[in-house]
């Protein structure tokens, strides 16, 4: 399963000198090009005793302040992030063979601000987030059903409020890699890292 990468040479003058100007403008490229849900990305956690785990969840914001997404505050990255907040994510549009790689601390947002984009998504969205008791363990299918239609029918209209254990988290970065794929695997790669108000951009070998 080897393919071979032919795209353009990627060099030091192409890359702005503000990591989040170059993360917006390789986002809308990606969005351009019909990559579908370019926002997905996958973001990894770890316990109190190091022990990883990762998984795809989906960027709602992204500024000078960091990136946003959301989550049940009881899920198992939740619990981690709690107690270790540091995360590592990792957005990969293969079509265009261009990878980024962000690390760096994670507050959640403002309580306003997660009950703003709660009441902002579809209703069946909103039940289905309420109902749902995220990472927990349960009998099956239906009793997810069950929960779901309880829920239901006490908000007909969908307008459940958000759940207290429902929020966002922010991914403050303190570093950002620039991947874009090359032939023979002999890849260009541009890391930034944060040196107090500003960023140290090196190329790193592939």
């Amino acid at each position: 399963m080897r393919v071979e990468y032919r795209n353009l040479p990627l060099d030091r003058d192409q890359l702005d000198d503000d990591p989040v100007i170059q993360f917006a403008r390789w986002m809308s490229q990606a969005e351009e090009s019909g990559i579908e849900e370019a926002n997905a990305f996958v973001v990894a956690t770890a316990d109190r005793t190091g022990r990883p785990s990762a998984r795809t969840v989906l960027l709602k914001g992204a500024g000078r302040d960091g990136l946003d997404f959301y989550t049940n505050y009881e899920s198992r990255k939740a619990v981690e992030l709690e107690d270790n907040p540091v995360a590592a994510a990792v957005f990969l549009w293969v079509p265009i063979r261009r990878q980024i790689r962000i690390e760096g601390t994670v507050t959640r947002v403002d309580p306003a601000q997660s009950d703003a984009y709660f009441a902002s998504r579809p209703p069946e969205s909103r039940l289905a987030s309420a109902a749902s008791p995220q990472s927990r363990v349960v009998n099956g299918r239906a009793e997810l059903e069950a929960a779901l239609e309880e829920i239901r029918n006490r908000y007909p209209a969908g307008d459940v409020p958000r759940p207290a254990n429902w929020g966002g988290y922010r991914i403050v970065p303190s570093t950002y890699e620039f991947w874009q794929g090359r032939e023979a695997r002999f890849h260009d790669r541009f890391l930034y890292r944060r040196d107090g108000d500003r960023w140290q951009i090196d190329r790193l070998a592939p």
